[in-house]
């Protein structure tokens, strides 16, 4: 039987999502923990990638099990034997072909942002120190919206098909001592959140205008555009599938 996991994590002690030789990603934890309780080696595909230090508020993963359990009893036990920067939040059945990673319709990523320097917000917000104008951000991510071809904003050596993306809302929201730039896909390319907000900061602090924003966008050359913004203000906070694939 297929079982879909949902999962949060603060990434700032891992590197990434995925299972790497020489460092430790959160898919390995999991793994380890489920192999333990299982008494068996268990293997679990994710919704997507994150890269080193990228947070996670709601993630899917989904692996196939034989030996029956009790749902609730399951995720207390799995999540004693994770860090406590790791928690899984729930598990659904789902038919025998859902597939955690080719399902997902929609994702929504936000990344935060504080213009004051704030010690409680190191590894959780980037700080930028250089006044900002947020409506004219906001003008440029406009243009992002609908389908378009994102290669401007990709990382360079990715395994993709094309680099097409329909975006769906995009916007810089201020909440409290915050600003948040919320953005929705149907899918995201390697590094491209990263790449989207560090052009909108040259937007914002005058480096360039928003016609040259869409120049960029229309270019499909990566040195065109802005800087990868660290990733510890990066999150990845909702993953979105269709209902039908839900069994219980």
């Amino acid at each position: 039987m297929r079982f879909f996991f949902e999962i949060s994590y603060n990434g700032t002690r891992y590197h990434g999502w995925q299972n790497q030789r020489n460092a430790v990603g959160v898919q390995q934890l999991v793994e380890e923990g489920l192999s333990k309780i299982f008494r068996e080696k268990v293997a679990i595909t994710g919704s997507g990638r994150t890269d080193t230090g990228v947070h996670c508020a709601q993630q899917f993963f989904h692996v196939d099990l034989e030996k029956e359990f009790q749902p609730e009893k399951l995720i207390q036990q799995l999540n004693s034997f994770l860090p406590a920067d790791i928690a899984i939040g729930g598990v659904r059945q789902v038919k025998p072909d859902a597939h955690a990673r080719y399902d997902a319709r929609e994702r929504t990523y936000e990344y935060h942002l504080t213009t004051r320097k704030n010690p409680l917000l190191v590894g959780r917000a980037f700080y930028c120190f250089k006044p900002l104008d947020f409506q004219i951000m906001n003008q440029a991510a406009e243009l992002l919206l609908g389908e378009h071809d994102f290669e401007s904003f990709s990382k360079v050596k990715t395994d993709v098909n094309h680099f097409i993306c329909d975006l769906r809302s995009a916007r810089w929201n201020q909440k409290a001592d915050l600003w948040v730039f919320t953005i929705t896909a149907n899918r995201f390319l390697r590094g491209m959140v990263r790449a989207v907000v560090g052009t909108l900061l040259d937007v914002g602090s005058g480096k360039i205008t928003v016609n040259q924003f869409k120049q960029i966008i229309d270019g499909r050359d990566r040195q065109l555009a802005g800087m990868n913004v660290p990733a510890e203000g990066l999150y990845l906070v909702s993953v979105k599938y269709p209902n039908e694939i839900f069994l219980k």
